[in-house]
């Protein structure tokens, strides 16, 4: 019988085309007395109660005073209103539980975007740290270097940072690589000497564009640090120098090996002074011809295909513009 009963539900489920749960729930009897609408809970705040709790919560007395404080208050006072959650929600409800403090309303600063193709169009500058005999003593570096060559075209080691001495260094770069006016902009974080009226009225008389990080963004200058970690990552980079000269005489040493003897992987390992003086498309052709020679010799360490000569790079940008359709490497059609 049971079995009779289970195929007549399911013959009747396939020819009303419902699941079999539905038609279960249509066959229950339903009373008509039952409640429709949710039961109000037995301890809800009523609206009375709330007009009373509101009008406490923003008297005088209490309108600049914590949740917490007013309720303790109150309960000192042998008063008990709701509990300091309900409090909670309705001064929420009313929107009365901002921030009551000035908020900073921070200036929006633009991404730059500067692209060289070509030495001299634009350079990047930054100081950096070198630790002093004793702890918590420094000595400061300068150093400024076109983003394109990677060459260091000045730099200088002081005792202070100071906007003075960062005129004149920048004032004597431009001299020395025969800077013209609309030529350069000179690219930097947002440091004390870098925005400093010194700097910013030499660069206007000199017609030379300035540029700037966003704050707290530290890829913004990504070539100075560049510069920077090369130095000190170095076998000979000592721990602490002992005096200012000391870090001169190492600084001396290091950028003339950086920019004459090192081969810079981002510029075709040629070195910065190669790119820099227009000797790259040379030193690379050379290395072809060495390279075809090698070949000719013996082709099957190339696999039988003949070897192609090295780019040199057509422009170098500092955060090159993201095309429309495009996040990271995918593109979206």
């Amino acid at each position: 019988m049971e079995i009779e009963k289970v195929s007549s539900t399911v013959r009747a489920c396939q020819s009303l085309g419902v699941p079999r749960a539905t038609y279960y729930r249509q066959q229950l009897p339903r009373s008509a007395d039952v409640a429709t609408t949710p039961k109000r809970p037995a301890g809800a705040i009523t609206e009375v109660e709330k007009s009373e709790i509101m009008a406490e919560l923003t008297s005088p007395r209490f309108c600049d005073i914590a949740v917490p404080a007013v309720y303790t208050t109150l309960l000192d006072e042998g008063r008990y209103l709701c509990s300091m959650s309900s409090m909670y929600r309705l001064l929420h409800a009313a929107q009365m539980m901002t921030d009551r403090r000035r908020q900073v309303l921070r200036k929006h600063h633009p991404r730059p975007e500067l692209l060289a193709r070509g030495p001299n169009e634009v350079w990047s500058w930054d100081i950096t740290k070198l630790k002093g005999p004793a702890k918590w003593t420094y000595f400061y570096l300068y150093v400024i270097l076109d983003i394109f060559s990677r060459y260091v075209v000045g730099w200088l080691v002081a005792e202070r940072e100071n906007s003075a001495l960062a005129k004149e260094l920048i004032e004597e770069c431009c001299k020395r690589q025969s800077i013209k006016e609309n030529q350069l902009t000179i690219h930097a974080d947002r440091g004390s000497s870098m925005k400093s009226k010194p700097v910013a009225h030499l660069l206007s008389d000199l017609g030379v564009t300035k540029s700037h990080s966003r704050p707290q963004v530290s890829n913004d200058n990504p070539f100075s640090e560049s510069n920077f970690k090369t130095l000190k990552h170095r076998p000979e980079f000592p721990e602490r120098f002992g005096s200012i000269e000391d870090s001169r005489n190492h600084c001396r040493d290091f950028f003339p090996w950086y920019n004459d003897e090192h081969h810079h992987s981002g510029i075709a390992m040629l070195t910065p002074s190669d790119l820099h003086y227009g000797r790259g498309p040379a030193i690379l052709a050379e290395r072809h011809q060495t390279m075809l020679k090698a070949f000719a010799s013996n082709p099957n360490r190339f696999g039988g295909r003949p070897p192609k000569m090295m780019d040199l790079p057509t422009e170098v940008w500092i955060n090159k513009p993201i095309a429309k359709g495009v996040t990271g490497i995918v593109t979206l059609e």
